[in-house]
């Protein structure tokens, strides 16, 4: 069996959060090795553990050192780097690196990042998979010519782009992305062989066109004009495609730049309009970012479109999954032109689900738009619709040129049907990952709540409570009556009178006896502590023990027999 012929037993969301958390280290062959613990997303099936040594954590800074993004490495040590004290500050320092890493979305999609953490899942070699899928289409497709292998283009991991031209026109350089199929692929072969047909027919002034597409059992390929001045977000960053790798042109642009108030009215116009557009067609786009957008002459043009077919990730899955409200396929477009509109107006990426606050200087219409997208009260009680936002102030008196194409796309009716299906399936699945992770949430919350000082001093507390009280003796007991000596003297003519324990009743006086009978002798004086009544718990316990008398104890004889006999 070819390698064409193997498929992933599972498919992986490359945009799940990965989690991790060095638990140790241990001494293999006089060096230290570092266990970590990495979990995906929140399902308890889905943790591994890896070891890596200090010189695979030098290796990994060094990789992203490109990026530009601040790193915290711990230094090295010639001497007494095997002792135990510095063994644990090197562990600490070595999960800082880790965290800072793992904050940062551009790192986190980086393969390197990836393969750091799982190494099973991410070991095949991308590049070399996908050219031998697209050789074997350039075989069977005589029409077209490969050129070179677009390196460090985009953040996709299963995504490879190539230049290409067709042999009829030698000059001419088209773009060439070979996707292989995502965990979120619902739709039949059949249904996704259409829909590939499909896309060069679409028609839309704000929609690149597509020359060729057509899907197979590994994946979809699909070709369309190559922009040299590359995607928005290469405009916004002031970088070209091709010259340099992705993490040092995105991660921290030197200069980058924003769009004016009305570049950013016009074109979040014409965006608008494009999903919308999608829409009304039973389609979604779920792909809409800076990445995913070109700029022909002030026109902005979506690319990518196929990507909604193929069943990856979308971008943002990993902010809006945490949000309950957002689980339809419109409120998901939404939220991701939210993004897309923070990043035109203060060029730079949000990198984080909500909004916390906006600068003062950000105009009033913008901040009305982002605040009704990404602040957390509209993402935990629902976000406008496409329609109202095209009618609001900030899009609504725009006019967006046709430039001459009218926008068209005809599908047929059993396709229809099999889209409506796939979009509601889509949505089904979605709102039980965001069941899960709300339990997750939930879970975690108990166990921080449960596991903080003031909650452990309160369950102390309430523990030292508890075993006060059970060292209390009630009243009732009959070692509280024993220690309370009569107060009532007892004849065999005169009644015996109960005492309450609340109430302290005088004895009564004695009956007069018979003259024929001798007085019976004085009664003896009351003690004191019998007349008032025990107080209750501790009280009565110590009132015993004070009113405690030798006198009372029967005298006992000691026989000794330690003597030895004689």
């Amino acid at each position: 069996m070819s390698i064409l012929d193997k498929n992933d037993s599972i498919m992986i969301d490359d945009t799940e959060k990965l989690t991790c958390v060095i638990t140790g280290a241990e001494t293999v062959h006089s060096h230290t090795v570092f266990v970590i613990k990495v979990q995906r997303g929140v399902s308890k099936d889905a943790i591994w553990m890896v070891r890596r040594r200090y010189s695979d954590f030098v290796t990994l800074y060094e990789n992203m050192k490109i990026s530009g993004v601040e790193l915290t490495l711990p230094p090295k040590r010639l001497l007494g780097n095997m002792e135990r004290e510095f063994i644990a500050e090197r562990q600490a320092g070595l999960q800082t690196m880790i965290c800072e890493i793992l904050s940062h979305p551009m790192l986190t999609a980086c393969e390197i990042v990836k393969r750091f953490l799982d190494e099973v899942n991410y070991k095949r070699n991308q590049v070399e998979l996908s050219l031998q899928f697209v050789s074997m289409f350039l075989r069977s497709e005589p029409d077209w010519e490969l050129i070179e292998h677009c390196r460090e283009f985009g953040t996709r991991i299963r995504k490879c782009f190539f230049l290409v031209k067709p042999k009829a026109q030698p000059k001419q350089r088209l773009l060439l992305s070979w996707t292989q199929y995502g965990p979120d692929r619902l739709l039949q072969m059949k249904d996704l062989t259409s829909g590939m047909r499909l896309l060069p027919n679409i028609q839309h002034p704000s929609i690149e066109t597509i020359n060729y597409a057509s899907a197979s059992e590994n994946g979809v390929l699909v070709i369309r004009p190559f922009n040299k001045d590359g995607s928005m977000k290469d405009r916004l960053c002031k970088t070209k495609p091709m010259k340099t790798p992705y993490l040092k042109r995105y991660c921290s642009p030197k200069n980058p730049i924003s769009f004016s108030v009305p570049e950013v009215r016009q074109y979040g116009r014409q965006i608008l309009e494009a999903v919308h557009f999608l829409h009304n067609k039973g389609l979604a786009f779920h792909h809409l970012h800076s990445g995913n957008i070109v700029i022909e002459k002030d026109i902005c043009k979506l690319v990518d479109i196929e990507s909604y077919f193929v069943g990856i990730p979308p971008f943002y899955k990993s902010f809006y999954s945490q949000f309950r409200k957002i689980h339809s396929s419109e409120s998901i477009d939404v939220y991701s032109f939210g993004h897309l509109l923070y990043e035109m107006v203060y060029g730079r990426p949000l990198n984080k689900p909500t909004i916390d606050s906006l600068p003062p200087s950000s105009p009033a219409l913008i901040r009305s738009v982002l605040e009704s997208i990404l602040s957390v009260e509209a993402c935990k009680n629902g976000l406008p619709t496409l329609e109202a936002l095209l009618t609001h102030t900030l899009f609504l008196d725009e006019t967006v040129s046709t430039v001459g194409i009218k926008p068209q796309l005809k599908i047929p009716s059993k396709l229809k049907d099999a889209y409506r299906q796939y979009k509601e399936a889509q949505e089904r699945k979605l709102k039980e990952e965001q069941k899960l992770i709300s339990q997750a949430r939930r879970l975690s919350k108990a166990k921080a709540y449960h596991g903080s000082d003031s909650e452990r001093r309160r369950r102390k507390l309430e523990a030292r409570k508890k075993s006060m009280k059970s060292l209390d003796i009630p009243e009732e007991e009959p070692s509280n009556t024993k220690s309370t000596p009569a107060t009532t003297p007892i004849t065999p003519s005169s009644p015996q009178v109960e005492s309450t324990s609340n109430i302290s009743i005088p004895p009564p006086p004695p009956v007069a006896p018979p003259s024929s009978i001798p007085p019976p002798p004085p009664a003896p004086a009351a003690v004191p502590q019998a007349v008032a009544a025990p107080a209750p718990g501790r009280n009565a316990l110590l009132g015993s023990i004070a009113s405690f008398s030798k006198g009372g104890l029967k005298k006992t004889k000691t026989v000794d027999k330690s003597v030895p006999r004689t």
